[in-house]
């Protein structure tokens, strides 16, 4: 499989807008991305992000009182996000699995270089957790 370069078309299904249901501290939002901006906050001010679109909640990330270790906690909370959303035996994981040992990039041209990578430079964060999760998931296969 050619490396992967961006989350659009048939892609699609590796972006954190995806509806897959995960959960963060026992309570189901319907994608990574609806999780992941509420955990920058306070439990007691998660309630908007649970039931709102994924864009919805970016949108609401913007605008919350971050938590006080939020740096410190963000890329192990999206680890644990991305790992369910590929969680083994699903259909997702299954899709995941398929990609082989391709390159998975999280092109993006809204200057994210965190997550992803932008006009050539970046982090690809995001990228390297979902590597990291298919490597799980074929370490796991018998």
């Amino acid at each position: 499989m050619n490396d992967i370069l961006e989350f659009q078309g048939e892609h699609r299904w590796l972006s954190n807008f995806w509806p897959a249901s995960v959960a963060l501290d026992g309570v189901l939002y319907a994608s990574v991305e609806n999780a992941y901006q509420a955990a920058k906050t306070h439990p007691t001010k998660r309630g908007p992000f649970v039931s709102c679109t994924a864009g919805t909640a970016k949108r609401l990330g913007r605008c919350v009182e971050v938590r006080p270790d939020w740096e410190q906690v963000k890329l192990q909370t999206m680890r644990l996000l991305i790992q369910q959303k590929f969680a083994q035996g699903t259909a997702l994981a299954e899709k995941l699995a398929a990609t082989g040992e391709c390159l998975i990039v999280e092109g993006n041209n809204w200057g994210d270089t965190y997550w992803g990578v932008c006009n050539g430079r970046g982090q690809n964060n995001l990228g390297r957790l979902i590597m990291e999760q298919r490597e799980a998931l074929h370490a796991a296969r018998p």
